[in-house]
């Protein structure tokens, strides 16, 4: 016999049922799946929501404990709260765990976006930047339209001892100082105008006191074709110094002066070159002087008016450094055609330098010229006068924090003794200023004026000496406390010497 036919088990019907089970539990899967995507979302959701209210919970307790601290503590309050603050706007994360559903369908949020947040201004690294030291910080003025007003006001106590020959005199007086700047805040042009006074009261002692007061403008006018204009009118206030060669011997009072000052000048630059024109005047009177027995000196012959024209070209070798040449012509002309004595006292003067304009920027920046001057007198019994000068205004500053103001200038002066022309004047004038803490400035001042007559002169040559200390403590940006040290010595061939000693503290108002 044959073997029998071996069948397969599974029957057609059979087969179909188990087809149709897994197509049902297929389609089961595939419905569970974005249900469980869900849930993890939601549970991503509650995550952020909580995380989010500590961190206020967080901040709202910094910022009660910031308003409970002292002043001592505020800035390491200030500085928590801030940080709280941040972790509060960053968006919060989930802690991953093990039993965390999370399939590769959950994608940051940011991942998802074509054009991705940018980062917040504050979370940028703050930019570190040198601190403002207090003594050099500008107050912030009082605006008045579109200009700045920063006024001053110094009131000192102070303490003066004079010794001339075997003459000694000693003072205390009260000294109110008053300063102020007046800027323009334009796009185009600009107007500064600066003034300071001083007033003295003796409290105790002798001696003659010494108001002072003084204003100038100057209007600039930015032109077309790299050209600018100044306008500049001034006056000044002063008493006359006993020490001045032209002081009324014995008097209790010396002459008040009064000099006002007006002025033009245009400059242009001619690709290298740069010419200056410019046009002063200035007028000078005299008040009576008054003699100890209360009897006054008339000094009106002394009255005089004096126009200047000066012109400048400088070769532009760099910005920095700028050679120039100088011509000035002066006409002076007196009130009284005569003086007292009978001299006629007008006259012309004549100058010419060369120099170099400086300008390194912090470092260095200013102009040295050497020349020429010569002044002649209407009447022929009063020689000529006539000089080399060397003049100087240089700002140095070798190292962060200070500064060396060097000035030096050389001019004719006239005088008002019978027979005498004048004198030529050499003075230097050396300012040093020292940073020595945020809020603490020291400056040191030294000079010497040298009174050169001419030897044909019936007045021996003359020397002054000056050397000045004080020193500057900023209290806050509107307040300063101000001390100062000075003497001065003035010593002659014949006659006696002269020596005089300061010394003053007092506070300084500023806005």
């Amino acid at each position: 016999m044959g073997q029998p036919k071996q069948t397969s088990s599974v029957t057609p019907l059979r087969a179909m049922s188990r087809a149709v089970c897994f197509a049902a539990f297929g389609s089961l899967l595939l419905g569970q799946t974005p249900a469980f995507a869900q849930s993890a979302s939601l549970q991503s959701a509650r995550s952020r929501t909580v995380s989010s209210e500590n961190n206020r919970a967080t901040t709202g307790a910094a910022e009660a404990d910031f308003a409970d601290e002292s002043d001592g503590l505020a800035a390491p309050a200030a500085n928590s709260a801030a940080a709280n603050a941040d972790d509060a706007q960053r968006p919060a994360i989930p802690d991953a765990q093990s039993g965390d559903d999370i399939t590769g369908s959950i994608l940051d949020e940011d991942m998802r976006r074509l054009n991705t947040r940018e980062a917040r201004i504050d979370e940028t690294p703050p930019v570190r930047r040198a601190g403002e030291s207090a003594s050099t910080a500008e107050t912030p003025g009082i605006p008045i339209g579109s200009f700045v007003l920063r006024p001053s006001v110094t009131q000192s106590i102070n303490t003066e001892t004079t010794k001339d020959g075997n003459t000694r005199q000693q003072r205390a007086f009260l000294e109110t100082d008053a300063a102020a700047t007046l800027t323009s805040d334009w796009g185009r042009h600009q107007l500064t105008v600066t003034s300071e006074g001083a007033w003295q009261r003796n409290v105790s002692g002798e001696g003659e006191e010494q108001p002072s007061f003084k204003v100038n403008g100057d209007l600039r006018l930015d032109l077309a074709d790299d050209t600018v204009a100044h306008l500049t009118a001034g006056y000044n206030f002063y008493r006359e110094d006993t020490d001045d060669p032209d002081a009324i011997a014995d008097a209790t009072q010396q002459s008040d002066v009064q000099e006002f000052s007006a002025g033009a000048s245009v400059q242009r630059d001619f690709g290298i070159l740069r010419g200056t024109t410019a046009l002063a005047l200035s007028r000078s009177i005299y008040s009576d002087a008054t003699l100890a027995n209360g009897t006054t000196v008339a000094l009106s012959d002394r009255n005089q008016t004096t126009a200047t024209l000066r012109g400048r070209v400088g070769y532009e070798l760099s910005p920095a450094i700028i050679p120039f040449i100088e011509a000035t012509i002066g006409r002076t002309l007196y009130d009284e055609t005569r003086d007292s004595a009978g001299y006629e006292r007008s006259g012309h003067s004549y100058g010419a330098k060369a120099g170099v304009e400086v300008d390194l920027g912090e470092k260095l920046k200013g102009e040295v010229g050497i020349g020429y001057e010569r002044a002649d007198f209407k009447d022929s019994r009063l020689a000529s006068i006539d000089t080399a000068t060397l003049d100087a205004s240089l700002l140095w500053s070798p190292i962060r924090g200070t500064d060396i103001n060097l000035d030096l200038q050389t001019s004719i002066q006239p005088s008002t003794t019978a027979g005498e022309s004048g004198y030529v004047s050499h003075a230097l004038t050396t300012t040093v200023t020292q940073q020595l803490r945020d809020n603490l400035v020291g400056t040191m001042i030294g000079g010497v004026i040298w009174r050169d007559y001419p030897t044909d002169s019936t007045i021996n040559d003359e020397l002054v000496y000056t050397a000045a200390t004080g020193l500057t403590w900023n209290i806050n940006r509107y307040l300063d406390l101000t001390s100062t040290l000075g003497y001065e010595l003035t010593t002659r061939k014949d006659g006696d010497d002269s020596q005089q000693w300061r010394a003053g503290v007092g506070l300084k108002l500023k806005r």
